[in-house]
């Protein structure tokens, strides 16, 4: 099977090519730079493999949550991809995307995303037979409000640093090992969606449906206040 796979949730983007189970990626961390480099980087890829577009069976991408405006980019040009090609889509949490790459000995895992605004993107994730699921659905919350499971996880993502480590040190001695800078990556929804794919699970490409969570992007100034004022608390 031939997959090409998006990934620009985050700060950083990347993009991958599936083959029949070999993967090739680009990944940078590149806030504010992915849409002049997707496009660029799945041709390269494409053009590397000495593999034409219309060879590709699906193409994939991370649907959120994340950034908006980066959610949004890699939902559309996989999309705009799929209908030229005429080809299926998978889309693939990017906290799962995420979650897969923590350490595969059967412990579970608790990936979450700094959200910004004192908030951050978590889900929880259980391995069985090698293959991820999810055991506590994606939600946004602020990092002490999140429910915090009962027995030890890999905690991994950019939600562990988030307001000063407040998740790593609620967690403290549940946690196996803690990748606070762990970023998602498109080879990981590849090897997702290629998954996905293989159980039927690839869809039209007009069904594809971003998840952002939140329904508000921004705060107003009264509630950016109010943040600022909950750090100076925390902080003391």
């Amino acid at each position: 099977m031939k997959l090409l796979a998006i990934e620009t949730a985050t700060e950083a983007c990347s993009v991958a090519l599936w083959i029949d189970g070999e993967v090739h990626e680009r990944f940078e961390v590149a806030p504010r730079q992915h849409s002049a480099l997707v496009l660029p980087w799945a041709e390269a890829l494409l053009s590397e493999a000495g593999l034409a577009r219309t060879a590709l069976d699906a193409v994939a991408c991370g649907r959120g949550p994340g950034a908006f405006t980066g959610v949004r980019l890699a939902v559309s040009l996989t999309q705009g991809i799929a209908l030229a090609l005429d080809r299926p889509v998978v889309g693939v949490s990017t906290l799962a995307a995420l979650a897969a790459q923590a350490p595969e000995d059967g412990v579970p895992v608790l990936a979450a995303i700094d959200a910004r605004m004192g908030e951050i993107y978590a889900a929880r994730f259980s391995r069985d037979g090698g293959m991820l699921a999810s055991t506590h659905g994606e939600q946004v919350v602020p990092p002490e409000a999140l429910e915090l499971p009962s027995h030890e996880v890999h905690g991994i993502g950019t939600g562990f640093a988030a307001r000063d480590g407040h998740l790593r040190a609620r967690l403290s001695s549940l946690l196996a090992s803690c990748d606070p800078e762990a970023l998602p990556r498109a080879a990981a929804v590849a090897k997702l969606a290629a998954e996905a794919f293989g159980r039927g699970e690839a869809t039209d490409a007009a069904l594809l449906q971003p998840a952002y969570l939140r329904d508000r992007v921004a705060l107003t100034i009264r509630e950016r206040e109010a943040a600022r004022e909950a750090g100076s608390v925390s902080k003391k």
